[in-house]
C-alpha cells in the first residue's frame, strides 16, 4: 500500500521538537516527587556475573582522535580473530561507562537529555575471549558482565533477527542496545522518545570510534525484526524494546 502525505507528515512531526510547546512539564513523574526509576536494569543477586577489565586505557589504545575519526567506515566483514575480554571491556567502558554518579543520575562516557540514559547493553557473544556464546549484559554501576543466557545456534537466531544480513552473526560479537522509555518519561514526559533515539546515535558513533582504537571493526544495524529480537531477549516489547544494533570483529 502507497503511503499517503498524511503518513509523512505524521512520522516527520516525530523529528521536530514542536510537541515540548505543548507538556505542562509540572505534571511529568520528576516534577511530582516520584522516585526516579534505577539507573540499571535490576537483576537476581544470585545471577552469574563475569568481572571485566578497567585500566588506563589511552596508556593501552594509541591512537589518536583525528585518526579515529579519519579511518571510520562500516565494516561488514571481519576475521575469525576472537576479540578479547579487554577489548570488550574498553568497549564497554566507550559506549555506556560510567564516570561519577550522583543520586539518580550517572554521568557516562556519551550524553544523554538530562543525563537519563534510558538504554541497556546486551551483547550477542560468538568469538570473545573467556565468554562462552550466548547473550550477557553489561552492569556499568560495577563494570561486570550479567550472563542472560548461553546458546549455542545465536549466530544463525542473529542473522535472523536482522532481517538476513549475515555480518549480525558472522561477527566476533553484536551489541544491542535496548531502551527503558520510562527512564526518560520520568523527566521529560511524552517529549522523551525523539531524544533516546537521538542518545541511540550518540552510543552508535563512540561505538566506531572505539572499535577503530582496538583494530576492530564495526557497522551499526537499524533494520531488524523488531518481535523476533526482543522475544529473543526476553524482552517484554513495551517497557523494553531493542532499539539499535552493531556487530563487530577484528579488522
Amino acid at each position: 500500500m502507497k503511503d499517503s502525505k498524511d503518513d509523512y507528515q505524521k512520522y516527520r512531526y516525530f523529528l521536530k521538537d514542536s510537541i515540548r510547546k505543548t507538556i505542562d512539564f509540572s505534571q511529568t513523574d520528576q516534577s511530582r516527587g516520584v522516585m526516579a526509576p534505577p539507573l540499571e536494569k535490576p537483576y537476581s543477586k544470585d545471577a552469574e556475573k563475569i568481572d571485566l577489565v578497567m585500566e588506563d586505557w589511552e596508556t593501552i589504545y594509541d591512537i589518536s582522535l583525528v585518526e579515529a575519526i579519519k579511518n571510520r567506515v562500516s565494516r561488514r566483514s571481519f576475521t575469525k580473530t576472537e576479540i578479547s575480554l579487554q577489548d570488550l571491556s574498553f568497549l564497554l567502558w566507550a559506549t555506556q561507562g560510567i564516570r561519577q554518579v550522583a543520586g539518580p543520575y550517572a554521568f557516562r562516557t556519551v550524553p544523554s537529555a538530562g543525563c537519563r540514559h534510558a538504554l541497556e547493553t546486551y551483547i550477542a557473544v560468538f568469538n570473545v575471549e573467556e565468554l562462552e556464546m550466548g547473550v550477557y549484559r553489561y552492569l556499568p554501576l560495577t563494570h561486570q558482565l550479567l550472563v542472560e543466557f548461553k546458546q549455542n545456534d545465536l549466530r544463525n537466531e542473529m542473522i535472523t533477527a536482522t532481517f538476513g544480513q549475515r555480518f549480525a552473526g558472522e561477527s566476533a560479537l553484536t551489541f544491542i542496545w535496548t531502551a527503558i522509555p520510562y527512564r526518560m518519561e520520568w523527566r521529560y514526559g511524552i517529549d522523551s522518545h525523539k531524544v533516546i533515539a537521538m542518545d541511540a546515535g550518540h552510543v552508535g558513533q563512540n561505538m566506531y570510534l572505539a572499535c577503530e582504537a582496538i583494530g576492530a571493526g564495526t557497522c551499526t544495524i537499524g533494520a531488524y525484526d523488531q518481535e523476533y529480537l526482543d522475544q529473543l531477549l526476553k524482552l517484554d516489547g513495551e517497557d523494553e524494546f531493542a532499539i539499535y544494533l552493531a556487530a563487530a570483529g577484528k579488522k
